[in-house]
């Protein structure tokens, strides 16, 4: 099948591959070539009619649209518009408990957690002291190149910021490096301080609260001669513990995973969302626990999500959770409802209810058990809500500081960083996964050419507990590993 139309609803379908003017589809005859990804009009379409995909409108037309052409963002305009009033009206779908118990091999910490890396990371807790963490952080590879044990990996996570902040700003970097301190996947842990910024070291100490001391050590530089030896000494003391760690078999139950999306195109609602929706309900009937974020890419397709909430409270934390942010869109004096990028709108998404209702079906049908606000951390198993905006980088560091061990991200148009977790790259088209062998991990474009849902997804879980049991995916091979801080205030 070279198109595919997606619900019976629908009057448009997708192009699974380039069509040339004159095909046939749906037994209309093609008006125009129709790039892949790209929506095909089934029925003549008045100006102002709306655009069914997915078996919802996604906006309307501005223009008649004759069926055979192509309808996308120059000829669509969205539905949405300012703040919305909600109603609860449950739509709960209970996931059985899976009948076969799957595990994985991960560092079991002493606090519970489990880890899916064992890395000792370098925070520094303001930009000043970047190039010292990085220094140290050298240095301490190159000594220990060869005698690694378990740890797979030494790695400063440089910032912008940690001084100069004020209010919500130097909250959100204070409690995101917190979350750091605590990650399952960070055998151990040293923090490199300046000394006369913001974020002193001592306020940051009892935020992060109760450590293991032989595995997280933290100290001033302006209170030392020579700051880089000093940490080299605190890293070998770290070293001596955490390099005699070892994996052992884990349950599912205490993978923790985080769901993304970027550079999205016309299949990503098709392939790669779809099948991290089957995945991710394969995890909560596992017992364990995915993140959905990005929440002005929820704008669209909220009300699908409120009404899978567990109870009215969590149904309240959601509808908090989408008009905080759009009130933040409003406060900035930005539109509410500028998306997508023009990277969606070149790969064929054309408004934001399109790219909300492929981007949510990341998260499968489970029920929402916990709403997390911006630097939580996690505390309920099974699907999660998580604030945090679309910025792929922030995005990504905000699932890993909730305790994600592994963000998958599915990606249409492709990229190659990595958060500070294993950030597996899974893509929506073929052509992608053969140009980019070095950035896709995983091609889910298969499922575009006839491939079965059920072969590809057993495939991709059991890619998924390979990677968790300690097999690299491609941000790592290439050490693309970068943290980036939310950020909505004045810097001083």
């Amino acid at each position: 099948m070279n198109y595919i139309k997606i619900n019976p609803a629908d009057n448009v379908a997708v192009a699974l591959q380039d069509l040339p003017k004159g095909a046939c589809v749906e037994g209309v005859v093609l008006l125009t070539d129709i790039p892949r990804g790209h929506k095909i009009v089934l029925r003549d379409l008045k100006s102002g009619e709306n655009v069914v995909k997915y078996g919802f409108p996604i906006g309307h037309v501005t223009q008649d649209a004759p069926a055979g052409s192509l309808v996308d963002h120059t000829c669509i305009k969205t539905n949405l518009e300012g703040l919305l009033d909600y109603s609860y009206s449950p739509a709960l779908v209970e996931i059985p408990e899976a009948s076969e118990k799957r595990t994985f091999k991960g560092f079991r910490r002493s606090d519970g957690q489990v880890g899916v890396r064992n890395q000792i990371w370098i925070i520094p807790t303001v930009g000043c002291v970047n190039g010292i963490a990085q220094q140290i952080a050298d240095r301490f590879r190159a000594e220990i190149a060869g005698r690694e044990g378990s740890v797979d990996a030494v790695v400063a996570f440089p910032h912008n910021y940690g001084c100069s902040q004020l209010g919500a700003d130097h909250e959100n970097t204070r409690t995101v490096l917190a979350d750091m301190v605590h990650h399952p996947n960070a055998g151990g842990v040293l923090v490199v301080s300046l000394g006369c910024e913001n974020n002193q070291l001592d306020a940051f100490r009892d935020l992060v609260g109760p450590v293991d001391e032989s595995r997280v050590k933290m100290f001033v530089t302006q209170k030392v001669a020579d700051e880089v030896e000093y940490g080299l000494e605190r890293l070998r003391e770290i070293f001596a513990v955490c390099s005699r760690d070892r994996r052992e078999d884990v349950p599912v139950s205490e993978l923790r995973v985080g769901l993304k999306c970027g550079g999205s195109d016309g299949l990503s609602g098709i392939t790669a969302n779809p099948l991290l929706g089957v995945f991710s309900d394969w995890i909560v009937a596992q017992g364990g626990t995915t993140v959905l974020t990005e929440v002005p890419e929820m704008f669209g397709a909220e009300t699908i999500l409120m009404n899978r909430c567990q109870d009215a409270e969590t149904f309240d934390k959601t509808v908090h959770l989408i008009n905080d942010f759009k009130e933040y869109f409003i406060k900035q004096g930005m539109p509410v409802y500028e998306n997508p990028s023009p990277g969606n709108k070149a790969g064929g998404i054309s408004t934001l209810e399109e790219k909300s209702l492929g981007c949510t079906q990341k998260c499968g049908k489970s029920i929402v058990r916990g709403v997390l606000k911006y630097g939580e951390r996690l505390q309920v198993k099974g699907l999660n809500l998580l604030s945090a905006p679309g910025n792929d980088l922030v995005a990504s560091t905000a699932l890993a500081a909730s305790g994600c061990q592994i963000v998958l991200f599915t990606t249409g148009r492709g990229t190659p960083f990595g958060s500070f977790v294993p950030t597996m790259k899974i893509s929506t088209n073929t052509p992608l996964a053969e140009n980019k062998p070095g950035w896709i991990d995983f091609n889910a474009g298969v499922l575009a050419q006839d491939a079965p849902m059920d072969a590809v997804a057993s495939q991709f879980t059991q890619y998924v507990l390979d990677v968790a049991s300690g097999v690299y995916v491609n941000n790592e091979k290439k050490n693309y590993r970068e943290i980036a801080i939310f950020k909505s205030g004045i810097t001083l």
